[in-house]
């Protein structure tokens, strides 16, 4: 009455899937990894049908059950800006929601096909070898019992600790607004923490932290809800100022298991031409005290970063995270903006000493010119900094890189999200950058969204690019099934860095590359390609631990 098909984490089940995988039913893990698998599921009656499902393993207690839930796509592709790699070009439903089953029911209905995600997080002291998780369906009344066996291979080996740097911007103000809190409030504090512990558990082990309101994706003119950690006071032309709010927010973010931390970008974004809005109180009233309408290089925002640079650079050390910590300029600056972002550079450097400056662009100018020593140039256009032979060199992708190159867009497969981390451990990349943890908001942010009813910002990017988390409706954060395939590339790299250990990178390379070279733009492009390759990964690391 209802049918059942495993699949892996790899694929994605839409409402009017007619064709499937064989069924994925065995793999093998390493001690300490998250890992998942699927189950596909429709009535084959006309009406719905329901049933209980029970989890049987010695697992149980590290396996969660999640519902694949859909959520609408009006701008799933760029038109004029992709490939044939994506699985849908057109407007639809798209599963990626993984909402928790606090009660274990599957609902099947009878025109569209659903999915239950199993997640398994595999503990650091789980016996070696073989366990079944074994899924029960039941329902005697319609006369529905269904049994799917899952066999996993624990190999006796600790997936080691990521070292790979990944950040994914965190942006306080969307979740202020869905929620309706007043932002830093007591709840507000409450939801943030839980939207900060699921980034931590999941790689994102660097936070964008808004100092002041991070002048990022706004409307020139325009302004982002206020969300300042720094509190600023001006008394008759002098700044001081106080840091308890950042205090707070570095506690819980190291609480979590954050290691570092980037300040929000000091001049505004794609050329560095104006001020970020700061607010401060004034004589006893709050205002804004810098905002579009002055430049980024004026006499009065250069003096305010005279002192506040200090002030901020001196708690990061008493803090203790001043090695763990970045600053920006501005973001995706071009080479006509060269002379400005020079300039404006220049003023903030001395006081930066110790610290490291980093931004996201893609001009090898700015590294030839020794403008910046480390710039993040996006997937599409690094093999240039590749083979300048940048120290300590970062990547990243946004909705820009959506032809040939991996991204983690609604629309594409999900062996195009994982196999970032084979090409991130080939290049020896040393930091990860992606925009869009949270934005709830249109392009420019313009107007607040749903994020459960717009995934696109209102047209201007492909569903995906803009978040990878889901306000829950209980105020804690919801994954995605990409925020938990981006990990699964995360612990690729550590596996692989791992058996490098052992036998060294070049040999992890060839067997990597067996089917051909590896690149940014070429790849196989296969779920099988990646599973195979992680079988054989594992393999050859009990080989070394028995």
């Amino acid at each position: 009455m209802i049918d059942f098909i495993m699949q892996s984490s790899l694929e994605k089940i839409f409402v009017d899937q007619t064709v499937f995988k064989p069924e994925f039913t065995k793999a093998s893990v390493l001690r300490g990894e998250e890992f998942a698998f699927q189950i596909a599921y429709k009535a084959r009656t006309q009406v719905w049908r329901y049933c209980s499902v029970v989890v049987e393993s010695e697992l149980k207690k590290n396996i969660e059950l999640y519902r694949v839930d859909n959520v609408p796509s009006l701008a799933p592709v760029y038109i004029d800006r992709k490939d044939n790699d994506y699985i849908k070009t057109t407007p639809g439903l798209f599963p990626d929601v993984l909402s928790k089953m606090d009660e274990p029911i599957v609902f099947a209905y009878p025109l569209s096909w659903s999915s239950l995600w199993v997640n398994v997080k595999v503990p650091q002291n789980a016996k070696k070898g073989i366990h079944t998780i074994k899924l029960i369906f039941d329902n005697p009344a319609l006369n529905i019992h269904v049994e799917k066996v899952f066999t996993l291979n624990v190999i006796p080996a600790a997936l080691p600790k990521q070292n790979l740097i990944v950040t994914q911007w965190f942006h306080c103000d969307g979740i202020a607004r869905f929620y309706n809190q007043t932002m830093f409030s007591s709840a507000n504090w409450k939801t943030l923490e839980s939207y900060l512990k699921m980034a931590a558990e999941h790689g994102i082990n660097m936070i964008l932290t808004p100092i002041f309101t991070p002048p990022l994706d706004t409307q020139r003119g325009g302004e982002r809800l206020t969300a300042q950690l720094v509190d600023i006071t001006v008394n008759q032309g002098q700044y001081s100022f106080d840091f308890k709010k950042l205090k707070k927010w570095i506690d819980i973010c190291q609480k979590h298991g954050v290691e570092y931390f980037e300040m929000a970008h000091l001049f505004t974004q794609w050329g560095a031409k104006c001020c970020p809005k700061i607010m401060g109180t004034v004589d006893g009233k709050e205002r804004k005290i810098f905002g579009w309408e002055m430049a980024s290089d004026s006499e009065e925002y250069f003096a305010f970063l005279d002192v506040f640079l200090p002030a901020l650079t001196e708690f990061l050390k008493e803090k203790g995270v001043a090695d763990k910590t970045v600053f920006h300029i501005s973001d995706e600056p071009n080479v006509t903006h060269l002379d400005m972002y020079q300039k404006v550079k220049a003023h903030v450097t001395p006081y930066l000493e110790g610290f490291q400056i980093i931004d996201a662009l893609s001009n090898l100018e700015f590294y030839n010119q020794g403008v910046i020593k480390h710039p993040v140039p996006s997937s599409n256009h690094v093999m240039p900094f590749i083979e300048a032979k940048v120290p300590d060199l970062w990547t990243y992708y946004c909705c820009s890189q959506n032809v040939d190159v991996s991204n983690r867009f609604m629309a594409m497969p999900s062996y195009r999200t994982r196999i970032i981390g084979l090409q991130l451990f080939k290049y020896d990349i040393k930091g990860f950058l992606q925009w869009g943890y949270n934005f709830y908001n249109s392009v420019w942010s313009m107007v607040p969204v749903n994020p459960y009813l717009v995934t696109d910002c209102l047209g201007a990017y492909p569903s995906g690019d803009a978040f990878s988390v889901y306000p829950g409706m209980d105020g804690k954060a919801v994954p995605s099934l990409r925020l938990k395939v981006f990990k699964h590339a995360l612990q690729d790299i550590s596996a692989l860095e791992l058996l490098a250990e052992y036998e060294g990178k070049e040999a992890v390379m060839q067997l990597i590359e067996q089917q051909g070279e590896l690149k940014f733009d070429a790849y196989p492009r296969s779920a099988e390609f990646i599973l195979s390759l992680r079988e054989a990964i594992n393999h050859r690391i009990a080989n070394h631990v028995k």
